[in-house]
C-alpha cells in the first residue's frame, strides 16, 4: 500500500508498506479523502513535538473518510463495501495516537471495530469529500458546545480556519442568533463570509467597534463593550486572552481550542469582577460526531466550499505547503482516487 511516513522538518517519505490485514475482530479501511489538520502543518513546518505526537518514522494522518475494504471472521455487522469515518480517538485502540490513525496512507487496521466506537456509519447524504471534514468539524463543534450556547446568544470566533469556522456554524446551529468570525486573512473571511457570517479583520480594524457597531453595547466593569455572550479562540494568537479581558462584557465566557503552548498571563482581579469564565475544550466526544453528521446531513451550510484546494496522495508535501498558506488557501484535502 501507499504509505507517507513523517521523517522530520519539512520531510515526508512516500513509499510503500504491507498492507495489512484484520485479525478475527479487526477491519481494514481503505481511505478516500484525506484533509489536513494544522497540527500537520506545524509538525511538517517545525518539526517533531510541535503538532500531534507524531513520531519520527511513523504513518500520520487523522481526517479522513474511508471505506471498509476487509473484515475479520468475527465481524458480522459491518460489511466490506460500508463508508465510514474512523473515529480518531479510539481507531487504533490508544487515543494516544489519535493524530497518527493513518491519513496519509491508503489502508488502514482497525482493532477491534463496533460501530459508534471506532468507526461511525456515513450517511449518503454527505459527499465523500466533505465527510473528510468530519473530525476537524467535531473539534469545532465540540468548543461551540463548551460555551454552554443559550437560544438568542451572540459570539465572536477568532479563527476563520477549519476549526473556527466549524465552532461558528455549531454555534448557529446550537441556536447563537448573531456570530462574527475575525482573522488576519483577507482570503478565509470572505470564505466565512460566503458562508453567511459578519466577519471582521481585526488586523486593520478595530474589533470591539466592529462588535458593538454589529450587536449593540453591553456593561463591562470599564465601562460600554459589544453585547457578546461568547468567545472561542480557535486561531492561538497570545494577545486573543488579554482581548477578551479587555472587551468581554460581564458574564461572557470564553472558550480556548486553539493549541498554543506556554502559559498566559491572567488578570485574576479583572476576571473576578467581571465574571469572566475561560474554558478548555480539546477534543472531541460522540455527541460532537452526532451533531455534525447532522450538521452536515441538513445543508443548511455550504460547507464543503471551504475546501480550496485537492491533490492527489504522491502530491502531499505540496498540499501540506499549500495548507500553510493561510492568505491562499482554507481547508486542503488529499483524493486516493486520482
Amino acid at each position: 500500500m501507499k504509505a507517507a511516513l513523517y521523517q522530520g522538518k519539512e520531510n515526508i517519505e512516500l513509499t510503500e508498506m504491507d498492507t495489512p490485514h484484520p485479525g478475527a475482530n479487526d477491519i481494514v479501511v481503505k481511505n478516500i479523502y484525506a484533509s489536513i489538520c494544522g497540527t500537520d502543518v506545524a509538525v511538517y513546518q517545525h518539526g517533531p513535538g510541535t503538532g500531534h505526537r507524531i513520531t519520527v518514522g511513523g504513518e500520520f494522518g487523522h481526517e479522513m473518510v474511508s471505506r471498509v475494504a476487509e473484515v475479520g471472521k468475527n465481524v458480522t455487522d459491518i460489511q466490506v463495501g460500508d463508508r465510514v469515518y474512523p473515529y480518531p480517538r479510539l481507531a487504533k485502540g490508544d487515543t494516544k495516537r489519535s493524530g497518527t490513525v493513518g491519513g496519509f496512507s491508503e489502508y488502514v487496521l482497525i482493532p477491534n471495530a463496533k460501530w459508534n466506537q471506532q468507526i461511525y456509519s456515513v450517511s449518503d447524504k454527505i459527499p465523500d469529500k466533505l465527510a473528510c471534514l468530519i473530525e476537524p468539524f467535531t473539534v469545532g463543534c465540540r468548543a461551540a458546545r463548551r460555551s454552554q450556547p443559550k437560544q438568542g446568544e451572540s459570539a465572536v470566533v477568532f479563527g476563520a480556519g477549519t476549526i473556527g469556522i466549524a465552532a461558528a456554524i455549531a454555534l448557529k446551529y446550537f441556536g447563537c442568533k448573531k456570530v462574527l468570525i475575525c482573522d488576519h486573512s483577507d482570503f478565509r473571511l470572505r470564505k466565512a463570509g460566503e458562508l453567511g457570517f459578519e466577519v471582521c479583520n481585526n488586523e486593520r480594524y478595530d474589533l470591539q467597534a466592529k462588535a458593538v457597531d454589529y450587536f449593540g453595547t453591553a456593561p463591562s466593569i470599564s465601562g460600554k463593550t459589544a453585547d457578546v455572550d461568547i468567545y472561542i479562540d480557535a486561531a492561538g494568537a497570545a494577545s486573543i486572552l488579554e482581548t477578551y479581558q479587555r472587551i468581554g462584557k460581564i458574564e461572557s465566557r470564553m472558550v480556548v481550542v486553539a493549541v498554543l503552548a506556554g502559559m498566559r498571563p491572567v488578570d485574576i482581579l479583572s476576571m473576578t469582577y467581571a465574571q469572566h469564565a475561560i474554558i478548555g475544550s480539546g477534543g472531541y466526544m460522540p455527541e460532537d460526531v452526532r451533531d455534525v453528521m447532522a450538521i452536515m446531513e441538513s445543508g443548511r451550510w455550504n460547507i464543503a466550499n471551504i475546501i480550496t484546494h485537492e491533490f492527489s496522495w504522491k502530491e502531499l508535501p505540496k498540499a501540506i505547503e499549500t495548507a500553510s498558506d493561510v492568505d491562499h488557501s482554507l481547508n486542503v484535502v488529499i483524493h486516493y482516487g486520482m
